[in-house]
């Protein structure tokens, strides 16, 4: 079964089998980064030093919510599919998919693959994993992915989906990080489990500080898992991820303050990976309390925020100028000519006149857990809309927490979101009415309808038509302003040695550096 097409073949046959070019291909990195051996090296231990962890994380494949979350459980898991460096889908768990009409998926399920534990991946245990996110009680982040799904069954060696309209997307969504491929009894997994089939077992977990994993001798992926030891440090201070790296604790940190790189290059200590894609940082406002249930009132705020002067001193030029739009550059239905907002005081007076106010004060949490910059984010947004007679109070909020005592808890907080691939990913994930991460519980008609309308639509200007129209939507009804698409910055000890090409569709290589890369 073909499972490789080329990156043009994007034709209908191509959303419905195999694997799909997806736009958000990896940075070629130039050779003078790469180290001159082909074939990568085994052994030693990999350290990680995070910008992200919370003391409540946990097991649970339906809660995984930070970057973390993410890598270990890149560290110990596999999905059905994985998202290639070259941004296409590749076989994993399952060997291949093909779907007659986008409404059945089959999915066959690869042989001969087994679990930390020693007990062979099954039918019933793919089943079972996909199932943990479905259902009236299911608390998963992607429980709306599967609102559509109407049946999960088994056909020998094939789990079949059965939706109830055709998604042509549907074999992308089950590349999600959260899809972990678990062990299961009587038809369900333990969520607290620890057993994978991924390339690392676990050896230590204290969430919120660290983890320790050994390499899995029995990984089915013989040219995946490089090193002997993996350790994951959570050090949510960026000035002392920035020293471990300097002083050999680690050797790759995330989040680089933009303002460190130059320091970096010049004393030669490290090396900068700076990847553009469709990562953007955010500032959500609960649609449900007022002034922000007005949108007037988030109109005002959006046209008081100086994109260009926030990409060049808070990402020093790693990154563009979003439009309040998830969607990116690399989307493939990207909405280039929607009108572009541009910082305008009197345009933002305008809109609080049309709320009935003359000025207003609205307090905004931030904490570098958000984002690398995400305090001064907050203090450069204050001083541009001053001049619009907003008053914005920082309130500076503890990192230790913040993913829990923060967002989606506080009515205006900053955030930040890796970009999805596919326009429906994103919109489903984060946009969609009552969607467990709609971190703006913002709720649009029209917009769901176009969702529901989109995903089955086969011809590619209707298509086409309709996800522009929901950016449009979102940009200027919705109640997340999105000032800047930022690029993925990290860095990493000099015998580090990554692909000819990384991923850009999540952070740290698609999360999987743990298993990708090696030491010179």
């Amino acid at each position: 079964m073909h499972n490789k097409p080329t990156r043009n073949s994007v034709t209908r046959r191509g959303l419905l089998k195999g694997a799909t070019a997806l736009g958000a291909a990896g940075l070629i990195l130039p050779a003078s980064y790469r180290a001159a051996q082909a074939t990568p090296n085994q052994g030693g231990t990999f350290r990680i030093g995070l910008g992200h962890g919370n003391s409540t994380d946990g097991y649970d494949p339906g809660l995984w919510d930070n970057l973390y979350a993410q890598v270990f459980a890149a560290s110990r898991h596999n999905q059905l599919i994985e998202v290639d460096a070259d941004g296409q889908l590749a076989p994993e768990i399952a060997e291949s998919w093909e779907s007659p009409d986008g409404k059945t998926w089959v999915f066959r399920i690869r042989e001969g693959v087994s679990f930390h534990s020693g007990k062979t991946v099954t039918v019933e245990d793919v089943i079972a994993s996909l199932n943990h996110h479905r259902g009236d009680d299911a608390t998963s982040a992607i429980k709306q992915f599967f609102d559509p799904v109407t049946d999960i069954s088994a056909d020998g060696q094939n789990v079949v989906v059965t939706l109830d309209a055709p998604n042509g997307d549907f074999a992308y969504l089950m590349s999600d990080y959260h899809l972990a491929i678990m062990p299961s009894v009587d038809g369900r997994i333990d969520p607290a489990s620890t057993d994978g089939c991924g390339p690392y077992v676990v050896e230590s977990y204290e969430p919120g500080v660290q983890a320790s994993l050994t390499r899995n001798p029995d990984y089915w992926k013989s040219d995946r898992a490089h090193f002997d030891r993996v350790e994951i440090l959570a050090i949510l201070d960026s000035a002392a991820r920035l020293n471990a790296l300097m002083t050999g604790q680690v050797d790759l940190i995330d989040q680089i303050d933009p303002a460190t790189i130059g320091m970096l290059e010049a004393r030669n200590v490290a090396n900068i990976l700076s990847i553009p894609g469709n990562a953007h940082y955010v500032f959500p406002m609960d649609s449900r309390a007022a002034p922000f249930n007005d949108n007037n009132v988030r109109l005002a705020l959006k046209y008081a925020i100086d994109r260009q002067e926030m990409v060049d001193k808070i990402l020093g030029g790693h990154g563009a100028v979003s439009n309040d739009n998830p969607i990116g550059p690399a989307n493939r239905y990207f909405h280039a000519d929607m009108e572009a907002k541009t910082f305008d005081p009197d345009r933002a007076r305008f809109h609080l006149r049309e709320a009935g106010m003359e000025s207003l004060s609205v307090d905004l949490h931030v904490a570098d857990a958000a984002f690398s910059g995400a305090v001064d984010a907050g203090a450069l947004f204050a001083e541009t809309a001053a001049q619009s007679g907003i008053n914005i109070n920082l309130v500076r909020e503890p990192n230790d927490g913040y993913w829990d005592n923060v967002w989606m808890q506080k009515p205006f907080c900053a955030s930040y979101w890796g970009g999805r691939a596919v326009e429906d990913h994103m919109f489903t994930t984060g946009y969609a009415t009552g969607a467990s991460w709609n971190d703006s519980f913002w709720s649009n008609e029209r917009f769901d309808e176009l969702l529901v309308m989109a995903r089955s639509e086969i011809n590619e200007d209707l298509r086409r038509e309709m996800y522009q129209e929901m950016q449009q939507i979102v940009s200027f009804e919705g109640s997340v302003i999105i000032p800047m698409n930022n690029n993925f910055v990290m860095a990493t000890a000099q015998n580090v040695v990554t692909p000819e090409q990384v991923s850009a569709n999540w952070n740290l290589d698609g999360f999987r550096c743990v298993e990708r890369w090696w030491f010179a």
